[in-house]
């Protein structure tokens, strides 16, 4: 059984054959999916999507692409609504991204906070999205901590220091395509923390892992990132995708999925 615990599966790029796609991840065996939320409307579509189909879950989420300039109460409340609904298992994607120039580091900061709290309210694990944030990310992580505080960094990208920060802190690893990647730092990490802090992804439509890297990417191309993980760390892949799938059912609080 194979897991995809970040696939955009509701997002536009797939409305055209998203049936045909559902059934190729039937044909690899992959068993849960997880379709994180970026703003109201597409948390709104995740859920619709999630209640159509048993294996796959939602999450409700403020991307921080979304903050780029303070957020209104009511997108938060609005939120919070959603979060509630049946099958929504995680606050996410949410987080800070300061790849792009007109990026505004106080309102992705309010936003995360805001949505942090949310997930505190509720006692849902949160998926983080950090690209080019990890000090600012790190810090609010430890102000805003408590005793139920856990959750993924969804297609991690930092070093081994910040590996074993986040762990501490609670939260697994998600590890996207870009695992195969020449360039990628992903490899040293997969092969020293525990397997007990590992997930796999997609974050389809994009990153597909090599050999389809450039396409579109879906949610069937998990299993080659989980091969990937095997291969790295020279352990069987039905272990490897086993101890993974145990890991985001424990996560999630999840009953375990059947075959889709």
């Amino acid at each position: 059984m194979f897991v995809d615990i970040h696939c955009h599966l509701s997002f536009p790029e797939f409305d055209q054959d998203r049936l045909e796609v559902i059934e190729r991840l039937k044909n690899n065996m992959i068993s849960l999916l997880v379709d994180p939320g970026t703003d109201v409307a597409s948390s709104r579509k995740s859920i619709e999507l999630a209640q159509r189909f048993d294996f796959i879950y939602a999450n409700v989420g403020l991307h921080p692409h979304e903050a780029t300039n303070p957020v209104s109460e009511s997108v938060f409340e609005e939120l919070a609504h959603l979060a509630r609904q049946p099958k929504v298992v995680a606050i996410g994607e949410i987080g800070l991204d300061y790849h792009y120039p007109d990026y505004n580091p106080s309102a992705q900061q309010a936003a995360c906070r805001e949505m942090l709290r949310l997930a505190r309210s509720l006692d849902l694990p949160v998926v983080i999205h950090c690209r080019d944030a990890w000090q600012d990310m790190l810090l609010i992580l430890s102000e805003e901590n408590h005793s139920a505080l856990r959750g993924v960094m969804h297609c991690f990208s930092g070093d081994m220091e910040i590996a074993e920060t986040c762990i501490r802190k609670g939260f697994k690893l998600s590890v996207p395509g870009t695992v195969t990647y020449k360039r990628s730092l992903l490899p040293e990490v997969v092969r020293a923390v525990s397997l007990d802090d590992l997930l796999t992804e997609t974050d389809a439509p994009y990153l597909a892992p090599v050999p389809h890297r450039g396409k579109r990417n879906e949610p069937a191309y998990v299993r080659t990132v989980t091969e990937a993980i095997a291969r790295i760390r020279e352990i069987p892949l039905e272990a490897a995708a086993t101890a993974i799938a145990k890991n985001a059912v424990d996560l999630f609080r999840l009953p375990l999925a059947a075959q889709p």
